[in-house]
């Protein structure tokens, strides 16, 4: 059984910074693609960014491309999310997912294993 958990959401001022972690744990996390998706309130859950099982390849949506970056340790069997210039648009819980298949993987249904999700929430 593979689990996917978050962390390091919380509050920021527009403009600061944070850093999400995602933990997966199970039967052989390395094997994993993994990607960072975002719920705001009312709204569809959206693509963030994406990495390959090597940390070769990365995928960003274009609403965050220059700001974010993700990155992962297969060492400590964690992807990470650095947040950059955050905005007020940028509010929304984060989750991390996990996949066996390769490619860009900017679509919900292509990934197997979710975390809970992470409340970020960015101030003006």
């Amino acid at each position: 059984q593979v689990q996917v958990v978050e962390s390091g959401g919380g509050p920021v001022q527009a403009g600061g910074s944070l850093r999400l972690s995602c933990t997966v744990s199970g039967r052989t996390p390395n094997s994993y693609a993994m990607g960072w998706f975002r719920q705001a309130p009312g709204k569809e859950r959206e693509f963030v960014a994406s990495i390959t099982r090597l940390g070769i390849n990365m995928y960003y949506a274009d609403s965050v491309k220059g700001r974010f970056t993700i990155s992962r340790d297969n060492a400590k069997n964690t992807v990470y999310l650095q947040m950059n210039s955050l905005k007020p648009e940028d509010t929304a819980v984060y989750y991390c997912a996990a996949t066996l298949k390769n490619g860009r993987l900017s679509v919900r249904n292509e990934y197997d294993y979710w975390g809970q999700g992470t409340q970020v929430t960015v101030s003006s």
